[in-house]
């Protein structure tokens, strides 16, 4: 039994500030992907994903039992196949800011629920809502509290687009150019990212006037204009408001960049050979970067690998 392919995404721009209604654009990113499966003689992360699932198992009851007109599932097929020992085959990196919990519920979500919205039909902006809804509280089995955008993500394997909490609409975006000097990275801290700590900082943070402000006359306004340079292909633009958006998060999120990128972080705002900022909630896992000439970038940030998500 192998099921259909879910991918990881990337949140380009938006994190933290969609829990603020900031606008927010999240993109496929197919280098990792997972997929339900059964295997005759399971590995021990097999065995793992396994247990995880039984628990999972049990808490999709429980919502069910709580909340049956949002969603209901095949429990008796679910609770069937766990016991005939599936497991979330994945490559997706866990606590890396690209989806690995969203790929699962997407998964699950696929094959098991009733009266499901799919990918093909004409996807309205209530149907998009509710499946934003269902996959939210899916997947705060995961974080403690989930915007539901991963699974989305993941399940329509589609770029979205957030204008505020209650609009949402798939969205093009302009097609990669492979000649292009510029390009969005990805760097890999080496350190795993807690999503839920993060957010509990960022939660604290908010109760502090100053940051409030702060966060709407800067950050916001930064990431707005972030992802409408993006979708209009106006890459002048975008690069001086990344500059802008990576100087405030360097300044007002420090405890959601690894220490030990504080220097790199700088160093990108005061040569323009790139530009970074986080990648989900941060704490770890990936940061992302935009640089308008990859090789100048490479050679900066030598140190590291440098995985190329988008082509400008």
């Amino acid at each position: 039994m192998k099921g259909p392919l879910f991918y990881s995404k990337i949140l380009l721009f938006g994190e933290y500030g969609i829990i603020q209604d900031s606008k927010g654009l999240s993109i496929p990113y197919n280098f990792y992907k997972g997929a339900l499966k059964t295997d005759e003689n399971p590995s021990s992360e097999a065995i793992s994903s396994n247990k995880s699932l039984e628990k999972f198992a049990f808490y999709l009851a429980d919502l069910q039992s709580k909340q049956p007109e949002l969603v209901t599932f095949n429990l008796e097929s679910l609770h069937l196949d766990i016991a005939n020992g599936m497991y979330f085959d994945s490559s997706i990196p866990q606590g890396y800011g690209v989806g690995s919990s969203g790929a699962l519920v997407a998964a699950i979500y696929d094959k098991y629920a009733y009266n499901k919205i799919t990918v093909l039909e004409n996807l309205t902006r209530d149907k998009l809502l509710q499946l934003k809804a269902i996959f939210s509280q899916m997947e705060s089995f995961f974080h403690g509290k989930s915007s539901g955008l991963d699974p989305l993500n993941s399940y329509l394997s589609l770029p979205i687009l957030i204008n505020s909490k209650d609009n949402i609409e798939p969205t093009g975006i302009p097609s990669q150019s492979m000649q292009g000097k510029g390009a969005v990275f990805l760097i890999d801290s080496g350190i795993v990212g807690e999503t839920a700590p993060m957010v509990s900082i960022f939660m604290e943070n908010l109760k502090d006037n100053g940051f409030r402000k702060m966060l709407k006359s800067q950050f916001i306004k930064y990431t707005d204009a972030c992802v409408e340079n993006f979708l209009h292909g106006d890459i002048k633009s975008l690069f001086t408001n990344t500059k802008k958006l990576s100087k405030v998060v360097l300044n007002h999120f420090k405890p959601m960049i690894p220490e030990q990128f504080h220097q790199i972080w700088q160093h990108g705002i005061e040569t323009n050979d790139y530009y970074l900022k986080l990648c989900g909630s941060g704490g770890g896992g990936y940061i992302l970067g935009f640089t308008e000439d990859l090789e100048k970038a490479k050679a900066s940030l030598k140190d590291y690998k440098l995985e190329v998500v988008y082509n400008f």
